[in-house]
């Protein structure tokens, strides 16, 4: 048995006045890049910061007395945690939840702050699932599952409810798959609805086990690596979506952490929405032009969630920063003598460019006696401004080197 979009406007009902129904934004830059009229659906404004609380609600809300007296449980990559929390809180139940040690402390905070027990386990969301099943042999809890439970999989798929209402012409939903709820939720409702639209599934390269599973024919668990899209960053598919991804779902791609990167930097910069890695997704596939759109398509990219520690936001956006010319790093030599410093960077203020940073170096660079070296961290405006601040420090007499990008491993 399946999902039925019978079920998921049972969902839609039972989620009013509960979640705060997201709008269709249009995204005039994303439209240019990819040659297509394109729609963001920032489930990163939802309430808890993600879709996850509309089948959380959903599935909760259903519970018999008796399954919510004993309280639930569930493990979370982050923001089934938050949804759990929060749907628990609704209902008037305890809840506990296990996150892998290395959760962002935004999500465990906020989690806690929802009324949660929150139980740090294991290095991965696959073994803080293992972690919370052994608990609730122990205490009896109501284990709620982050996606392979059908009417999880009813209550995220009400978003498509909510994209035909404002865009019925729609007929490209890009969306990212960790475990498969959201996708299979939303495949199933725009196939009901849409049948002519077309829906992408977006997975982490880092640790992408859906293509390996549909070729397997069964779900495949992979090794885990490390990804800025946490929130989907599951080793294997569950039992309950991967053939609904099998039936539903047109094709599944995978993008770089620096697409997802530059996915994170585009809804902030272009968009002005704090997304998160998984929420991203959507938005790194279309840019990294992974999605295959035809002439007049109109495309929704759906932001999953927003759930981004501010550190890895600033990180990101530093990092595309520099990918994009904007920040550029020169070394050169000043004569280690007072004013040498201002004069040059007197220099570069002509050139028109902002000082970021500076630093020192003497010995560690073995500088000619009598000189000290200086690293700038400069901004620019792009990469032809970068060339002319060069050339402006050189006319002016000093010998300039620009460090280039790290080349690092994976």
């Amino acid at each position: 048995m399946t999902v039925t979009i019978t079920q998921i406007r049972e969902a839609a009902i039972r989620l009013q006045g509960i979640i705060a129904p997201t709008p269709m934004i249009a995204d005039e830059k994303l439209s240019t890049e990819v040659g297509a009229s394109a729609f963001l659906k920032p489930e990163c404004l939802q309430r808890s910061g993600s879709f996850k609380v509309r089948g959380a609600f959903n599935r909760i809300s259903q519970l018999t007395d008796e399954e919510k007296e004993r309280g639930v449980i569930a493990a979370s990559a982050g923001n089934h945690a938050q949804g759990v929390a929060m749907a628990a809180k609704l209902n008037g139940i305890n809840a506990v939840i296990v996150l892998p040690e290395f959760a962002p402390l935004t999500k465990v905070v906020a989690t806690r702050a929802l009324g949660a027990e929150v139980i740090l386990y294991g290095s991965s969301f696959d073994e803080a699932v293992a972690h919370s099943k052994k608990l609730q042999q122990e205490h009896g809890y109501t284990y709620v599952h982050a996606f392979d439970d059908e009417l999880v999989i009813a209550g995220q798929g009400t978003i498509v409810l909510e994209i035909a209402e404002c865009h019925v012409e729609t007929r490209v939903v890009v969306v990212p798959i960790g475990g498969g709820g959201i996708i299979s939720g939303i495949a199933i409702a725009i196939k009901s609805i849409l049948p002519e639209a077309r829906v992408y599934g977006v997975q982490a390269a880092n640790i992408a086990p859906v293509n390996r599973s549909l070729k397997a024919g069964k779900p495949v668990e992979i090794e885990y690596h490390p990804t800025i899209a946490d929130g989907i960053a599951v080793k294997r598919p569950g039992e309950v979506t991967l053939p609904i991804i099998r039936d539903f779902v047109d094709e599944v791609v995978e993008v770089t952490e620096d697409e997802l990167a530059r996915g994170i930097f585009h809804c902030a910069q272009n968009a002005h929405l704090v997304v998160e890695g998984a929420g991203a997704a959507g938005v790194a596939a279309l840019l990294a032009k992974k999605v295959p759109l035809k002439e007049g398509d109109v495309v929704c990219a759906v932001l999953a969630g927003g759930n981004i520690d501010g550190n890895l936001l600033a990180r990101v956006i530093e990092q595309v920063l520099v990918r994009q010319g904007r920040y550029v790093v020169f070394k050169l030599l000043v004569m280690d003598r007072p004013g040498s410093l201002a004069t040059m960077l007197n220099k570069v203020a002509e050139s028109g460019a902002n000082v970021i940073e500076t630093n020192h170096q003497r010995a560690i660079w073995l500088a000619p006696l009598g000189y000290t070296g200086i690293e700038m961290i400069l901004e620019v405006r792009d990469e032809g401004h970068a060339r002319e601040v060069h050339k402006h420090l050189e006319d002016a007499g000093y010998h300039v080197e620009r460090e280039g990008q790290g080349d690092w491993e994976e």
